[in-house]
């Protein structure tokens, strides 16, 4: 999953990213309206956190522009103002959902998982493909009855392949979709990446390469 942060307390904003980077997640931190509407704009985030007094440009501004232009990011918003509302007149905007602060964060994990789910097509809560079961959820994958001790990164990757039922994925979308703003659009991480990942899924080989596309688990 990858989410962007828009949050005008560095400190809140940077802790936000930091535990949902333990729970496996790609997350950005933008600290006010204007460049956060910015990288919205040209990032394809699954799901946005939103604050809602921000400087620069109001999350109010930010959440209206983002449903103007029709994005699939799904967005929660955050604020102090804890009113029925307010919470109204957030999810009149457009915003998903809505938490106000303070929050617990396992609250917040539970809810953009919940947003993830609802921006892809409906997949199982587990994945399977023949003897290999990967749970989202339990952040647990197993094959042939063996588990599977997988990084951040190469459960990311997994996840996106078999989520995508045997559609190709390129690099590129992987890149974008597993890593976050720091990689470099020129490293050989996903290579790298999905080489160890195949060295711990073992034989018979699960994960395809097509030459210039990408890589599939067949379905």
């Amino acid at each position: 999953m990858r989410v962007l942060v828009i949050e005008d307390d560095g400190e809140l904003a940077e802790a936000i990213g930091a535990g949902l980077r333990q729970e496996q997640m790609a997350v950005d931190v933008a600290f006010d309206g204007a460049e956060g509407l910015e990288r919205a704009l040209v990032t394809d985030y699954d799901v946005i956190v939103l604050d809602r007094d921000l400087p620069g440009r109001h999350g109010d501004e930010v959440c209206a522009e983002l449903v103007r232009a029709g994005g699939r990011s799904r967005v929660l918003m955050l604020t102090a103002a804890a009113t029925i509302e307010d919470r109204v007149d957030g999810l009149g905007l457009g915003a998903d959902d809505y938490l106000p602060k303070p929050f617990a964060f396992a609250e917040l994990v539970a809810r953009l998982r919940a947003l993830l789910r609802r921006a892809q097509p409906s997949l199982a809560p587990v994945l399977e493909r023949g003897d290999l079961r990967l749970d989202p959820a339990r952040r647990t994958a197993i094959r042939g009855g063996r588990p599977l001790e997988l990084g951040p990164k190469e459960f990311g990757v997994l996840e996106l392949l078999l989520a995508a039922q045997g559609r190709v994925v390129s690099a590129e979308e992987l890149l974008e979709r597993v890593w976050d703003e720091m990689a470099d659009p020129f490293t050989s991480a996903v290579k790298v990446t999905v080489s160890r990942l195949r060295r711990k899924l073992g034989d018979p080989p699960v994960i395809e390469t097509l030459a210039q596309a990408g890589y599939r688990i067949p379905a």
